[in-house]
């Protein structure tokens, strides 16, 4: 689920602007270090915008992690921790809205 949800934001074209590198957000700056597709700079953009209105900081440093570590995602998808629980449930949302929005 996570993989095809990562892979469906990071596929997405977007026409939304993106900030300069140097002011990157930690999921956009792991998205961009992720290297994959040629509408990446302004995707990358538009999915740490959204992580903005849906992740606090702590959660979207602890996503970042999972673009060069998907395993992690799977720990925390798979946990019975209430925490773990939360935060997976909150980066679903985060998924689905970065892709509506996104594309």
């Amino acid at each position: 689920m996570f993989r095809l949800a990562l892979a469906a934001c990071l596929c997405i074209s977007s026409t939304l602007a993106t900030v300069p590198t140097a002011d990157a957000g930690t999921i956009e700056r792991a998205c961009r270090s992720s290297g994959r597709g040629a509408a990446q700079a302004s995707l990358c953009g538009c999915i740490q915008k959204v992580a903005e209105l849906r992740l606090t900081r702590s959660e979207q440093r602890t996503v970042a992690k999972w673009f060069a570590d998907p395993h992690r995602a799977q720990e925390v998808r798979q946990s019975s921790s209430r925490s773990d629980e939360r935060l997976w449930k909150r980066y679903k949302t985060f998924g689905s809205d970065a892709e509506r929005i996104c594309g």
